[in-house]
C-alpha cells in the first residue's frame, strides 16, 4: 500500500469467530515499524460484526513501514497479520496538517506546535452537539463558515451524554439525537453503536477537510446537552478508559485533541482513568487536557505526564475575568492554558456577550497568559438547536429567535477566529506574559523574537530593553487590517510628553481596540 504523510491509512483485519461483545472482549493492535528504526504502535478499533480496522498516519516523509497485528485473544484472522506501507511525498495541499504534520505540545509545554515546528495558537469554536445532532450537509456549512473565519478547532462531545434525554433517533427531528451507546441511559457505556461512529467518521473528516481539528471529548461530566445527570461521572473508569482507548484508535490518526474531562472538577476518578490509557495508546503525542466548571481549582493533575493543557470555564454571565488564566499560568509544573468556555454569545439573553465583547476577551485571556488559544462559544449553537422554537431546549443557553443557523453568523465569531488569522506564522512557541518591556500594557514576549500587546483603545507605545524586536505592526482586531508599521529604532517625539524624539516607541493614533507585534520575521 502507497502512502502519504499524515495522512490517514486503513488496514482491515476479519476475525474468524463471533465474539458475545466484540468492543469489550477483544483488544487488537498492530506495531508499525520503519526502515530506520522507528516503530509506533496502534491500537485497532471493533467496526461491526467480524470487523477491525487500524489507522495510521506515517510522521516521516518517506520510507517502508511494516506491520504486524496482535490481540489478546488467539484468532488468526486478528493475529499475526502483516503487510506494508511505502510513504512518499504525496500531492501539493494546502491542508497545514498534512504540510505541517499533527499538532503537538511546544517545547516548554505553554503552547502547540506542528510536528515540523511551526507553532500556533488554538482557535477554538463550541459545536458540542455536533456529532449526534448534525447531518453531513450541515456539517460542511458549519465547517466551510469556521474555515473562512480563522476558527482551527472544533468542541465536541462525542456522545449525547444526558443519561434521561428522550427523543427519535433522527437527527432532523424535534428533540432527536443519534445514540453511541445503547446503555449509556443505564450508565454504562458496552454496548457500542457501529453505524454511529461510521456516521461520525464522515462528520470529522469534513472538520479535517476544513482544517479544523476535532476536540474529542469522550463523555461530558457537567451539564451535559439539557442538564439530565450526565453518565461522565456514572460511567465506570474502566469502560470511560476503555472508550478513549477506542477514540484514539479510531481517530488519533488524524489531527486531534483529547478533552479527558468535560465541566466537571477534573477529580472525577474517569479523568485520570481516560488520561492515562490516551498517554499509553497515542503514538503521535496529540494535545490531551481538562475542561472544567466554573467553580474548581483548574489544577487537577498538574503534574502527570499525561495531562498536556487545562481549560478554566468562567461561566454564563457576560464577565470578562482574565485573573482566572492567569492564575492557572503560575501553576507548576507548567502546563498550556486557555479558558475553555467564555460567556456564549447570545446566550440566553439577546444582547449577552455580543459582537465585539468576544474579541476583547479572547485577546485579554491570551495576553493574561492563555497562551494555548482562544475558544468562542453561542447560544443555539452549541447544543445544535435545529431552529429557535425547538422544543426541550434550555432556554438559559438558546440565543432568542436563532437556532445553529442563524447562530453561526453571529458578529463576535469573526473576532475570535480572528486571532489566529492574525499571529498565523509568527514565531509563537513557548511566549510568555511580560510586563517589563511595555509601559503598563498587556502582552506576550518571547525574548528576541516576538513581542504581541492588546490595547483596548489603542494609541502610542512604548517599549522597553533589548528583548523586543525592532520591526513593528499595529493591527485592527476588528478586522485584521494592519493599520500602520515602522521600526522602533525610529525617533519619535510624543506630542503629550515634554521630551524630544526617542526610540522604541510603537506610533498608533488610537480610537479603537489594538494589537501590537514586534517581530522581525514578517512575511
Amino acid at each position: 500500500m502507497h502512502v502519504y504523510p499524515w495522512r490517514e491509512a486503513e488496514i482491515t483485519l476479519t476475525a474468524e469467530r463471533d465474539y458475545p461483545n466484540p468492543y469489550t472482549d477483544v483488544d487488537v493492535w498492530a506495531d508499525f515499524t520503519h526502515d530506520s528504526g522507528v516503530t509506533l504502535r496502534r491500537p485497532a478499533f471493533w467496526d461491526g460484526e467480524r470487523t477491525w480496522k487500524i489507522r495510521f498516519a506515517s510522521p516521516l516523509a518517506e520510507g517502508r513501514w511494516t506491520w504486524r497485528s496482535a490481540a489478546t485473544l488467539e484468532d488468526p484472522g486478528l493475529v499475526g497479520q502483516t503487510g506494508e506501507l511505502v510513504c512518499a511525498a504525496g500531492p501539493d495541499t494546502q491542508n497545514r496538517f498534512y504540510r505541517h504534520g499533527f499538532w503537538r505540545m511546544s517545547p516548554g509545554g505553554r503552547n502547540v506546535v506542528h510536528a515540523d515546528g511551526r507553532a500556533t495558537v488554538v482557535a477554538g469554536d463550541t459545536a458540542w452537539g455536533l456529532p449526534w445532532r448534525a447531518t453531513e450537509e450541515q456539517c460542511r456549512i458549519y465547517a466551510a463558515d469556521r474555515q473562512a473565519k480563522g476558527f482551527n478547532a472544533a468542541l465536541l462531545m462525542t456522545v449525547q451524554p444526558d443519561m434521561h434525554a428522550r427523543g427519535p433517533r433522527d437527527r432532523s427531528a424535534d428533540e432527536g439525537f443519534d445514540v453511541g451507546f445503547e446503555d449509556l441511559p443505564d450508565g454504562h457505556i458496552n454496548q457500542l453503536n457501529p453505524a454511529y461512529f461510521q456516521y461520525l467518521d464522515k462528520l470529522l473528516g469534513i472538520l479535517v477537510e476544513h482544517e479544523i481539528v476535532p476536540v474529542l471529548q469522550p463523555v461530558f461530566m457537567g451539564f451535559g446537552w439539557k442538564g439530565l445527570s450526565v453518565a461522565g461521572p456514572v460511567v465506570p473508569p474502566i469502560e470511560y478508559a476503555r472508550y478513549c482507548r477506542y477514540l484514539v484508535a479510531r481517530y488519533g490518526a488524524r489531527p486531534a485533541i483529547y478533552l479527558v474531562g468535560g465541566d466537571g472538577s477534573g477529580y472525577e476518578p474517569q479523568v485520570a482513568a481516560g488520561g492515562e490509557e490516551i498517554e499509553a495508546w497515542d503514538a503521535y503525542h496529540q494535545p490531551a487536557g481538562i475542561h472544567y466548571r466554573p467553580h474548581a481549582d483548574n489544577h487537577a493533575h498538574q503534574d502527570e505526564p499525561w495531562l498536556d493543557f487545562q481549560w478554566c470555564q468562567t461561566g454564563h454571565s457576560g464577565e470578562h475575568m482574565p485573573e482566572r488564566v492567569a492564575d492557572m499560568w503560575r501553576n507548576v509544573p507548567p502546563k498550556a492554558v486557555a479558558n475553555g468556555e467564555p460567556t456564549y454569545e447570545h446566550g440566553g439573553k439577546r444582547g449577552r456577550a455580543e459582537g465585539w465583547w468576544q474579541g476583547h476577551e479572547a485577546w485579554s485571556n491570551l495576553c493574561a497568559g492563555g497562551t494555548m488559544g482562544v475558544v468562542y462559544g453561542s447560544g443555539s449553537l452549541w447544543q445544535w438547536a435545529l431552529r429557535h422554537d425547538e422544543p426541550g431546549q434550555s432556554k438559559f443557553f438558546l440565543a432568542e429567535g436563532a437556532g445553529w443557523r442563524e447562530a453561526l453568523d453571529f458578529e463576535g465569531s469573526r473576532y475570535v477566529g480572528m486571532v489566529a488569522r492574525i499571529l498565523d506564522g509568527l514565531p509563537l512557541a513557548d511566549m510568555a506574559p511580560n510586563w517589563e518591556v511595555t509601559l503598563g500594557r498587556r502582552g506576550l514576549l518571547v525574548p528576541g523574537k516576538l513581542l504581541i500587546c492588546y490595547a483596548e483603545e489603542g494609541g502610542p507605545m512604548m517599549t522597553f530593553g533589548d528583548d523586543t524586536p525592532r520591526r513593528y505592526r499595529v493591527i485592527d482586531p476588528r478586522s485584521g487590517e494592519i493599520v500602520s508599521e515602522g521600526s522602533l529604532d525610529t525617533p519619535w517625539t510624543h506630542p503629550d510628553l515634554p521630551s524630544e524624539g526617542r526610540r522604541g516607541w510603537i506610533i498608533d493614533e488610537g480610537g479603537g481596540p489594538r494589537v501590537y507585534i514586534c517581530c522581525d520575521e514578517f512575511d
